[in-house]
């Protein structure tokens, strides 16, 4: 008797096993359906999130903490414009993720049949590629394409939408193990000549600085990036994204820079005579007012996508290439060069300007994120929200291993934090995963408290919580007179009673005096989640900031005493 011949769904089904994909995230829906029959017989996981927003984002974690692509599997029309957000969180930060999507019948394709989406066409800004696929045949070679795209070169979301009768009809098309891509180039190293000039620079530099972003995450460049740094005597600063690549609590390691960077960073940047970009692409929150960044100093730009060279800053040197690989090729041709004074003078900066708070007047979400770094922060994977928590957590929670650091950059996602906790828990079993969020955007994907709980995914959530979206409250209460509009999120629920009716242990903290006790209560909890909801001060900003479009050298160390001027074209 000849074998059955596959359904179209079952070859999907074979493909991602062949790609070796563990886990999948998702929703499911009547257009989908024949990928869901297919699963029940597939040896992957299938885990039934509470909305298709929380799926893309479990995936986008699961993602940037594993380096393996995160998979998410929806249904047509709403189904998949429920993915947009984590689309575009995904691009927008480089995560490799591939979004399979029920599509209606090829023959009803353009004739708004029941939860019919353009759904290509809608997404199309938002990936890195995508695909409709009309013909069972074409199965395997779209998959073996659509993983090579997302996870090569720099990495990115591709969507496959799928046709129901496509997918539920036979497909007798062989496995693909190769693909044939003309015009998609992945860069490697450099051109070696820019690379000896770029090492010539580097060298003649007395005040160079590194500036290290999510790029040298991905590619694994932090340990060839801290030896050139330590050879040359050069300070060290990175993006929100670059957390992790060099390790926070170097000596040479200034952290973050930028908007709400530490002054000693800033200040570094401001004043240097040769600042290198390794993999990061010059963004508006880091450069300020672009016609006063670094304008005398020489720059020098490793990048991996070509699209990213001269697009804001025009570099005396672009290195097209992996950014490991690139450093790999300076280090040798690299001299060192004479930093004592430069060293020196940030010792000056770091020691007159250190990060601080007030120890007084109610409990600090600084002081939370402060000692949660001293309990084992480092040692977790932590994910943040958007807001001030996630600038307080950059701040104040060192991350000193590649791929620890969660956090939606480009994007800005509201939501992102709890999710992506989920999928990095799940993609790293016996490991911490700490999920700080604020009131907000908790509330936003809190409904994954079930998936959490369901895939007993020991995720730590630590909501803080002041009843405001307080980066707005701060906003306007520095620049629109605090005219407050928008802000107060009145009505919040009582986050440890709805944690508990998921089944999730929790507890709240009030008085600093419990900090230390509460977060050693969730560090012990690990066959599951758990939440704490600190319930700090209404009204505290964060500092240093940069306003938005104000150079570097108009950072505010501390709250202003009176009015200031929103800078013209800000946002």
């Amino acid at each position: 008797m000849a074998p059955k011949t596959p359904t179209g769904g079952e070859v999907v089904m074979r493909c991602l096993e062949r790609e070796g994909v563990e886990v999948i995230y998702g929703y499911s829906g009547g257009a989908a359906m024949p990928i869901f029959d297919a699963l029940v017989d597939s040896k992957i996981k299938f885990v039934l999130t509470r909305h298709e927003q929380g799926a893309t984002h479990m995936a986008d974690g699961y993602a940037r903490s594993s380096g393996k692509p995160g998979v998410v599997l929806v249904t047509s029309g709403p189904g998949a414009t429920n993915c947009v957000t984590g689309l575009f969180t995904a691009l927008m930060d480089s995560v490799p993720m591939i979004v399979l999507t029920g599509q209606t019948i090829t023959s009803m394709l353009g004739k708004d049949a029941f939860q019919e989406a353009d759904t290509t066409g809608i997404t199309y800004p938002v990936v890195k590629h995508s695909y409709l696929v009309k013909n069972a045949a074409d199965i395997p070679r779209v998959m073996k394409e659509a993983f090579h795209i997302a996870t090569t070169g720099r990495p990115g979301p591709v969507l496959i939408d799928l046709p129901k009768d496509v997918t539920q009809g036979p497909c007798s098309a062989p496995m693909v193990d190769s693909v044939h891509l003309p015009g998609y180039v992945i860069p490697g190293r450099a051109d070696q000549s820019l690379v000896k000039k770029a090492a010539s620079l580097l060298s003649k530099a007395r005040r160079p600085v590194f500036y290290v972003g999510h790029g040298a995450v991905i590619s694994n460049a932090g340990k060839a990036v801290l030896q050139l740094a330590e050879k040359l005597g050069a300070p060290i600063v990175n993006t929100l994204l670059g957390k992790g690549a060099v390790a926070e609590d170097h000596a040479l390691h200034l952290g973050m820079l930028g908007m709400h960077g530490t002054a000693y960073a800033n200040k570094a940047v401001a004043y240097c005579d040769l600042i290198i970009a390794i993999g990061a692409r010059w963004d508006d929150r880091i450069t300020g007012k672009l016609s006063e960044f670094c304008k005398d100093a020489v720059k020098i730009h490793i990048d991996i996508d070509v699209a990213e060279f001269n697009k804001i800053i025009k570099p005396d040197v672009s290195l097209a290439g992996d950014a490991k690989l690139v450093v790999e090729d300076l280090l040798p041709l690299v001299t060192k060069a004479d930093t004592a004074d430069w060293l020196k003078e940030i010792a000056g900066w770091r020691k007159d300007y250190p990060l601080k708070y007030p120890k007084k007047g109610g409990l600090r979400a600084q002081h939370v994120l402060d000692r949660l770094d001293k309990l084992g922060g480092r040692d977790a994977f932590i994910s943040t929200d958007v807001g001030q928590h996630q600038m307080w957590a950059a701040q104040f929670c060192l991350t000193t291993k590649n791929r620890h650091w969660l956090s939606s950059g480009g994007a800005g996602t509201m939501g992102f934090g709890f999710p992506a906790a989920i999928g990095a828990a799940m993609a790293n079993p016996g490991k911490a995963s700490w999920c700080v969020v604020g009131d907000g955007g908790f509330q936003m994907t809190l409904c994954e408290l079930a998936t959490a709980f369901l895939q007993k995914a020991p995720v730590k959530i630590l909501v803080i919580n002041n009843r405001y979206l307080g980066m707005i409250r701060q906003w306007q209460e520095l620049f629109f007179d605090n005219r407050l509009s928008g802000a107060d999120l009145e009505g919040n629920p009582d986050f440890v009673k709805l944690a508990e009716a998921y089944g999730v242990p929790a507890k709240r903290i009030k008085r600093s005096g419990d900090v230390d006790k509460i977060i050693k209560w969730a560090n012990s909890i690990t066959d599951g989640p758990c939440l704490i909801e600190a319930e700090v001060v209404k009204e505290d900003n964060v500092f240093p900031m940069i306003p938005a479009g104000a150079p570097l050298t108009g950072m505010i160390i501390e709250k202003p005493k009176l009015r200031m001027e929103k800078p013209a074209g800000s946002t």
